[in-house]
């Protein structure tokens, strides 16, 4: 018998993540500031919906596209927030969370060897679903003292030294750096963009906690929205994670495309989530104002307890992530987290599952309660306190 498994599949490592989040299962007292995920609960008028909607009946297939009713609550959001006008039949599909989204895009548009820029730090199932789709990632390593931005030059450099770039997916608010662009910064990238003929695939999930400035989603700028694949979901900023309801919005023809795969993979969206999905977008700008004001609080704790135990940070624009460098400790990335964990039972994950060249930072997530973070930022500084070479490299 030959391999039973995909060479691809095997060559593939597993998620930097998951991988380390296996050491807490079972541990006892842990604070973790490790999955990104609220600690808020769905608002109780979004709930309400989705009990009333199975109470109703509402437990069948839907379209392939989703609800005729949810795309054009969508449609209707995205024109009166960001002036941005989608046509619900045939540039619009509801997908299982954004991570679907991505999968699909990358299935649509790419041929064996053909090339996706991927900015990095980035979330970790980017490049794994470039090379599962016959791609070929190629990175864009960002820098901490330019605030881990991607430069419009750097774009550049990959475009003439390689063949074949197809695309270029990128995510702001960022996960895990909580960089973003303001819209002067987006049209410098925009250009280049247009230069090259690249597609752009546009993580924007988390735009709902922009902290600084308002979001401009890259669609909206001049001449990008018929090479914009733009992706967004319901996950983080309304708190419905467990949902799993995300949506596409983009060029007819790379729609029709991913429609076709969703069609012969998942069919359809939960009905229930997409019943949400439109009381979220209809009636909860209240709830999800007061959950971003209460990230932009816990941001502020975090940030400066971080930096007065001389953990550089800088400060996230958006999400609900930090980024810090554990270099002043004299530890790297991985042994710092895993010690902190043994010793101290905090988690947070390592910079590595981000990317290369990302060994001394970490990633936190301010998505906990107030009162775990102030736990875990006490149980840190009494592990710094105990490591001999603080201070020394």
């Amino acid at each position: 018998m030959s391999e039973r498994i995909s060479k691809v599949v095997q060559d593939l490592p597993p998620s930097g993540i998951r991988k380390f989040f296996d050491l807490v299962l079972g541990m006892k007292d842990v604070v973790s500031l490790g999955v990104g995920e609220p600690d808020f609960v769905t608002p109780w008028n979004i709930r309400e919906k989705a009990i009333d909607s199975l109470e109703q009946g509402y437990t069948s297939y839907t379209s392939n596209k989703g609800l005729v009713e949810f795309r054009k609550e969508i449609a209707h959001f995205l024109k009166s927030r960001y002036d941005l006008h989608y046509d619900v039949e045939q540039e619009m599909l509801i997908t299982v969370g954004v991570s679907e989204g991505v999968d699909l895009v990358m299935r649509a548009i790419l041929n064996p060897g053909e090339k996706v820029i991927v900015v990095e730090p980035s979330y970790v199932s980017y490049k794994p679903m470039t090379v599962l789709a016959g791609g070929e990632a190629v990175v864009i390593a960002t820098k901490a003292e330019k605030g881990f931005k991607l430069q419009p030059e750097d774009i550049e450099k990959v475009c003439r030294s390689h063949k074949n770039v197809k695309a270029i997916l990128i995510n702001y608010p960022c996960n895990p750096t909580g960089t973003s662009y303001t819209r002067k910064e987006l049209l410098a990238i925009s250009r280049v963009v247009r230069k090259y003929d690249l597609i752009v695939i546009s993580d924007e999930v988390y735009d709902e906690l922009s902290f600084e400035f308002d979001h401009t989603p890259f669609p909206s700028l001049p001449g990008m929205k018929d090479r914009t694949v733009y992706l967004n979901g319901l996950s983080k900023g309304y708190a419905m994670t467990g949902s799993r309801i995300g949506w596409v919005c983009g060029p007819k023809d790379i729609v029709a495309a991913m429609t076709k795969i969703h069609q012969y993979t998942i069919m359809c969206a939960p009905i229930t989530g997409q019943m949400a999905g439109i009381e979220a977008l209809r009636n909860s700008r209240k709830s999800v104002v007061e959950m971003r004001k209460e990230y932009i609080r816990r941001r502020r704790f975090i940030v400066d307890s971080l930096n007065e135990m001389g953990l550089s940070c800088h400060v996230p624009q958006g999400t609900f992530y930090v980024f810090p460098s554990v270099r002043s400790t004299g530890q790297d990335a991985l042994t710092f987290a895993e010690t902190l964990l043994m010793k101290k039972r905090v988690a947070i994950v390592p910079g590595t599952a981000f990317g290369s060249g990302l060994e001394y930072h970490v990633r936190m997530a301010f998505a906990s309660s107030y009162d775990s973070l102030k736990e875990a930022v006490k149980r840190m500084k009494e592990y710094i306190q105990t490591i001999p070479s603080q201070g020394n490299s």
